[in-house]
């Protein structure tokens, strides 16, 4: 049995999951002595369950007298169906001179507000959009950087039940009207500039279009420098802001009622629209920041974001703990990978989020963060968006901080939460997530739909969830939504993930082995490509890499390409190690055929690498959305390589 790299120390008893736990046990009558009996308790009974975070985290609204109502499929379950309540008015309970939002960008401007302050702003964002006709339902788009105005829209169009949905600035016209264009916002909220490595991006232009092409009634423009905008026909934000009527009351809207529409990546056609409601929202993600992550009033929690990633809205429904958030917008490594270490310090950040490939970044750039940052507030970080490598664990550990809750999380955009978090009650093992979120009936299945102890497999969820989405824009007929999530095992969603559950002693914890869509199969056996990436990125020579299956003599033949490292070339030598390190630290399966090198890997504007879009390129099929893609001129590469390998 491998060693654990954290176990909790007494202060867990004193954990808000702790607490909740407790009261578990009173209120069920059960012993639930450990975490897996609170976990089934959790998905048994789960009426009891999410009342009890509810009332214990503090949700503010009326639940109504039914938690559950279950119908003849998954998807028409309806949580707290005579239940109202205000997002909005949940996230600004707080109502005080404490920090709420602290707000830095790339140049180093430092902006922060209030609780109360916060509140003000956010209720004349209401009353100014109120003031213009809009109602409940309509679309509030943010064409935005991480910062304070976006939250304070974001705010104020949840306050009157108006539905926000945000694109990051990095995204280009056509890419943004991929996603606003058919959702049809009433309003446009836009910045007409921003700070990325060093530079400053003028966005007049690209703004100037959305608003010739989306026609919205209200177009508003925050300034990027400065008070004033050149932008023509917007209104400006602060003096659009100075002439608000006092704020309205909140509008408490049924638990569904949309409050955000996010997008799946778009990569391979355009993008889903995917709307999430109020009520979900708010009781999924309460339930993992005070239960699983524990951000209590007094902490400060950093997540780096854009707004055009769900972890944006994670990280602003912070703001219901009580805690002080920090946004960074910019560059996370300009001018160099110590920047957000820096800002650990600066602000006091306890709990810190970020990606797997950033922590790769960091420790590639040489950069040991014990020894040039104090890190002392420092208790827990996050790190999602893909798999965390087993050696980005043990860099973590015996670089950044010994005594820090290393918590991988996974879910995604489409439940703009989690399947599984970390825990403060629990052990960090190398390479795992360490549980299953509470209240989530996560299982992984078999091709036939029958569930694995500790095989990989499909990511499942076997019962609903409050943070289902409520639906997809325009698809009246839901067949899309069911084509998305419930056409692989009826009844039962399908997550995407190919994962594995691995058993201990006092409770399960699951790794993830990349997206099942990308999984390959040579001669007929699955591989997560993950399981790849594990022992080709830890090379100094490799500075990442993608990984897919071809249609080669009718079967699949694994292809890598690789970007390596400056001055380094890929010779027959370093092919011959990059096999070795993949059939030692894997199986002679996963040892890919061919090996090749491209100047860059494409991406979304998210960050993610796109698998997908690579296999249909070395196929000479066509990439039908290569707008939702930070860089598509990188597919040219691949194209290139494969055609040279033929």
């Amino acid at each position: 049995m491998t060693s654990a790299l954290w176990q909790p120390g007494d202060e867990s008893q004193n954990s808000q999951l702790a607490n909740f736990w407790h009261q578990a046990r009173d209120n069920s009558g059960q012993p639930l002595p450990d975490y897996p009996s609170l976990h089934r308790w959790s998905v048994e009974q789960p009426a009891a369950f999410w009342q009890q975070v509810w009332d214990q985290c503090g949700v503010i609204g009326n639940p109504g007298d039914t938690v559950l109502t279950t119908g003849k499929t998954f998807q028409s379950a309806r949580w707290f169906a005579n239940g109202e309540l205000n997002y909005a008015e949940n996230l600004l309970k707080r109502n005080d001179s404490h920090t709420a939002v602290i707000s830095v960008l790339e140049d180093g401007t430092r902006s922060e507000i209030s609780y109360n302050a916060l509140r003000v702003a956010a209720g004349k964002v209401a009353a100014q959009l109120q003031a213009a006709g809009i109602k409940p339902g309509d679309r509030v788009a943010g064409f935005m950087p991480n910062r304070i105005e976006t939250l304070v829209a974001a705010l104020g169009a949840a306050w009157i039940g108006a539905v926000w949905s945000s694109c990051s600035p990095d995204f280009g016209v056509s890419g943004v009207l991929d996603r606003f264009g058919q959702i049809e916002p009433k309003v446009l909220l836009a910045c007409d500039g921003y700070h990325y490595n060093g530079k400053w991006i003028d966005l007049g232009e690209r703004i100037e279009a959305l608003h010739e092409a989306l026609k919205p009634e209200l177009f508003i423009v925050v300034p990027g420098r400065g008070d004033s905008s050149v932008v023509p026909k917007a209104l400006i934000w602060g003096a659009w802001l100075e002439a608000a009527a006092p704020a309205p009351d909140f509008v408490r809207l049924p638990f569904n009622h949309p409050l955000f529409i996010l997008y799946s990546s778009g990569t391979t056609g355009q993008p889903k629209c995917i709307v999430h409601g109020a009520g979900g929202t708010l009781l999924q993600q309460t339930k993992e920041l005070h239960l699983h992550a524990d951000v209590r009033a007094t902490d400060t929690f950093f997540y780096f974001t854009t707004c055009g990633w769900m972890m944006w809205n994670w990280l602003i429904c912070g703001l219901h703990t009580g805690a002080t958030l920090v946004l960074y917008d910019g560059n996370p490594a300009y001018p160099n990978t110590g920047r957000l270490f820096d800002l650990i310090d600066a602000e006091g950040i306890t709990h810190f989020g970020t990606s797997a490939k950033f922590v790769q970044a960091v420790e590639k750039s040489g950069l040991c963060p014990k020894d040039s940052h104090d890190l002392g507030t420092l208790r827990t970080l996050f790190s999602t968006g893909s798999p965390l490598l087993h050696e980005s664990y043990d860099y973590l550990y015996q670089q950044v901080k010994s005594s820090l809750l290393v918590s991988s999380i996974s879910g995604g955009t489409d439940i703009v939460s989690c399947f599984a978090l970390g825990n403060p009650m629990l052990p960090v093992y190398r390479g795992e997530l360490q549980c299953l979120g509470l209240g989530m009936d996560v299982a992984v299945f078999d091709d036939a739909g029958k569930p694995l102890a500790d095989s990989k497999g499909e990511l499942v969820c076997r019962s609903p969830f409050p943070s289902c989405p409520v639906s997809f824009w325009n698809d009246p007929d839901g067949q899309r939504f069911h084509d998305a999530y419930f056409a692989r095992f009826d009844g039962v969603w399908a997550h995407g993930d190919y994962a594995q559950l691995v058993p201990h002693a006092h409770h399960q914890g699951l790794i993830i082995h990349g997206r099942s869509d990308a999984v390959l199969n040579p001669g007929g056996v699955r591989i997560g490509t993950a399981e790849i990436y594990r022992q080709v990125e830890t090379l100094a020579e490799i500075r990442e890499a993608i990984v897919v299956g071809q249609q080669f003599d009718g079967d699949v033949r694994v292809v890598l390409f690789v970007v390596t490292a400056e001055g380094v070339t890929l010779d027959e030598e370093l092919q011959a190690r990059i096999r070795k390190a993949i059939r030692q630290g894997a199986t002679p399966r996963h040892v890919p055929a061919v090996i090749l090198a491209v100047p860059e890997i494409p991406r979304t504007v998210s960050g993610k690498i796109v698998e997908l879009a690579v296999r249909e390129v070395i196929h000479g099929r066509p990439v039908t959305n290569r707008n939702a893609l930070a860089n598509p001129d990188a597919l040219n590469h691949f194209a290139q390589r494969i055609e040279l390998e033929k």
